[in-house]
């Protein structure tokens, strides 16, 4: 792992390699975040392939990938193997909030878990601390630096079915929430752990589930909905954030999902806000992109908008599979064709190594 750091540190200032290679190719695929479809990793696995050559900078890993059998030795062999395979040290992340949102269940002889709702009724920061820690050296043991989570939404909408019902808020009262997420972050940041914090703007208070089509929430935001994320970048305790899909024409008058809008990521987030990290999309084939935007067209905008690394899970139901090299290839062409700026390329770069020296 040492050698892959200065391997990062001599990207930066021009290395040999890079020489070797495009460096926008090199830079692209750090951009490109996408799932592994087994449970092991094959000699001839098309993912090792994409990962030696520099076109993908991180993998998400679902439940589908654990082995029932021996299902922790097992798992951290899958990531070691990626991990080794990998010139630029790979994010191996997981959606591991807690209660339902979980894919290292117990049956699999993971530890129990609680849900975000669970421990904001508690008032315990305790608690949250407990929880927390297991989290994060669970997947710290097994491999993985980076965790989609916590959830910063706030538990405005009752209904809310992504959000609320599934207990994934800790509160709808935001200084709740961001105590709570600061306790988590802190937990995680202590294993190594980097955790991100989802889903900007606000998804606390929609009605729908992006996961499955547009989720407008321009008549139910309310400004209280980026207090969290205000108030944990000022404590420069915030690394990463991803963003929604949500529409919400008091933030974008254009109504473009916050993932593919310039004036929620720049605008709002960076500029207003004054996040310097990494952003990470949403899962690009989530519907409420691939129903209403082409795949050139959603890279295009997500990327001048200002994300940084672009999700491609292949594991949403009934949404096209995406290929690595669909996406490199594309990334690449519009740069060409002058549809994204060389420097916007740099900047996601820039930022993504400096978060990974940091691991």
């Amino acid at each position: 792992m040492f050698k892959k750091l200065l391997f990062v540190c001599y990207l930066v200032t021009v290395s040999s390699y890079a020489q070797e290679l495009d460096s926008l190719d090199i830079k692209i695929g750090q951009m490109i975040m996408v799932g592994h479809p087994g449970r092991a990793i094959l000699e001839d696995d098309p993912t090792l392939a994409e990962i030696r050559d520099g076109k993908v900078g991180g993998i998400v890993l679902f439940e589908k990938n654990i082995d029932p059998k021996n299902s922790y030795i097992k798992f951290k062999q899958l990531t070691w193997s990626l991990q080794e395979s990998a010139s630029i040290p790979l994010f191996i992340a997981l959606d591991h909030e807690g209660g339902k949102v979980n894919r290292l269940k117990e049956k699999y002889s993971f530890p129990p878990t609680v849900s975000a709702k669970y421990l904001g009724e508690t008032g315990n920061l305790d608690s949250v601390q407990f929880y927390g820690e297991i989290y994060a050296a669970t997947l710290a043991g097994l491999g993985f630096n980076v965790n989609f989570a916590p959830v910063v939404d706030l538990a405005i909408n009752k209904n809310n079915p992504v959000i609320n019902k599934i207990e994934r808020s800790f509160s709808a009262n935001p200084d709740s929430t961001t105590l709570f997420a600061e306790t988590m972050i802190a937990a995680h940041n202590k294993f190594g752990v980097i955790p991100v914090l989802k889903h900007f703007p606000g998804h606390g208070s929609s009605h729908a589930d992006t996961h499955l089509g547009i989720a407008d929430v321009t008549q139910y935001w309310q400004p209280e909905e980026l207090q969290p994320y205000q108030r944990l970048i000022d404590s420069a305790m915030v690394k990463s954030v991803m963003t929604a899909h949500i529409v919400n024409k008091k933030l974008d008058s254009a109504g473009l999902p916050g993932t593919l809008s310039k004036p929620i990521v720049t605008g709002l987030l960076r500029d207003s806000l004054n996040f310097s990290g990494v952003v990470f999309s949403d899962d690009m084939q989530m519907h409420a992109i691939t129903k209403y935007y082409g795949l050139e067209r959603a890279i295009e905008y997500s990327i001048n908008a200002g994300v940084d690394v672009l999700i491609f899970s292949n594991n949403i139901p009934n949404s096209e599979e995406r290929t690595v090299d669909a996406v490199h290839r594309i990334v690449k062409q519009l740069v060409e064709e002058g549809k994204i700026n060389r420097d916007r390329i740099d900047e996601s770069f820039d930022r993504i190594v400096k978060l990974k020296t940091e691991l």
